[in-house]
């Protein structure tokens, strides 16, 4: 007798843990070959407004935290992501890309996690020098030294693309956590496997609970409630059409919320000289300026 196999139901990852959604329902994820390879959970809209609340409790301790050891903790994920490069490999190979029936080769699927994690290091190591780039020293008249210095902006959306599902995640993740901000992350909806993998890294590579939350679910109930949520700050990510990036824009604009989506088809994730810059975390900080007496 054929023994059936037995198939991973992946769960959210909020808060550090990984609970099933409220909702009860589940994504079927189809393989290249029309077998089903996992199920997912299909978050609701009240498992996005539990997480905002969880990743507002956890932004305060990450803000404070020393940005040095933000560094850090970004390259442990790096390190671990490493690691499990032939998992991350073979969860964006199970899943057909999005404009065809055929997955990803082996070698592209390979360079996407590479630079996927050289791209976490390259953040690592921004944690303690982009507000040098990106702050100043005010020229005044007086005995005053005026600085200009970043703060984070708070709870980030992130939204990341359908394709490339791990490496675009990674993109628009790592800059709003080297800012000090706290992340709540929509997976790809085609194959949110490699996202799922990466939040089973952060469970286990000293990333505080609330920090990174990921909900795999579809993008139509979802972004809707991400444009109009109020303790959401700020969004960043990719749109699938310009319909979709204009609901955003739209709804983010009732609430004030910062916005920086761009639509997927004129991204280009190989570009690091663009994608690794500091401005890429300067649209997720709040400036602020400080007058201290100089004593002359």
């Amino acid at each position: 007798m054929a023994r059936m196999e037995v198939l991973k139901t992946w769960k959210l990852f909020i808060g550090g843990s990984f609970p099933r959604t409220e909702s009860g329902r589940t994504m079927i994820l189809w393989g290249v070959d029309d077998r089903v390879v996992a199920h997912c959970c299909q978050g609701s809209r009240k498992d996005l407004r539990n997480t905002v609340e969880i990743a507002r409790k956890a932004l305060p301790g990450w803000w404070n935290r020393d940005a040095y050891n933000r560094g850090q903790i970004l390259y442990r994920i790096a390190e671990m992501a490493e690691g499990r490069t032939a998992e991350i490999v073979d969860a964006i190979r199970s899943v057909p890309a999005p404009d065809g029936d055929r997955a990803p080769t082996l070698a592209a699927a390979r360079r996407e996690v590479a630079r996927g994690i050289d791209r976490l290091v390259a953040f690592a190591g921004w944690c303690d020098k982009f507000p040098q780039v990106i702050g100043s020293r005010n020229p005044v008249a007086g005995p005053y030294h005026d600085f200009t210095m970043p703060e984070p902006t708070g709870v980030c959306g992130v939204v990341a693309p359908n394709a490339p599902s791990f490496l675009g995640l990674i993109s628009h993740l790592a800059p709003v956590l080297a800012g000090g901000n706290v992340a709540v992350a929509l997976a790809s909806e085609t194959n949110p496997l490699p996202a799922m993998v990466l939040a089973e890294i952060c469970a286990t590579s000293d990333v505080p609970g609330g920090v990174v939350n990921v909900i795999t679910g579809y993008r139509r109930e979802l972004l809707p409630e991400f444009a109009d949520h109020r303790d959401i700050d700020a969004i960043a990510g990719e749109a699938e059409t310009a319909d979709e990036r204009r609901m955003l824009e739209l709804g983010s604009a009732d609430n004030m919320k910062r916005v920086r989506i761009e639509e997927s088809d004129s991204v280009d994730h190989d570009d690091d000289d663009a994608r690794h810059s500091p401005w890429t975390i300067e649209p997720f900080t709040e400036m602020k300026t400080i007058w201290h007496p100089s004593g002359s």
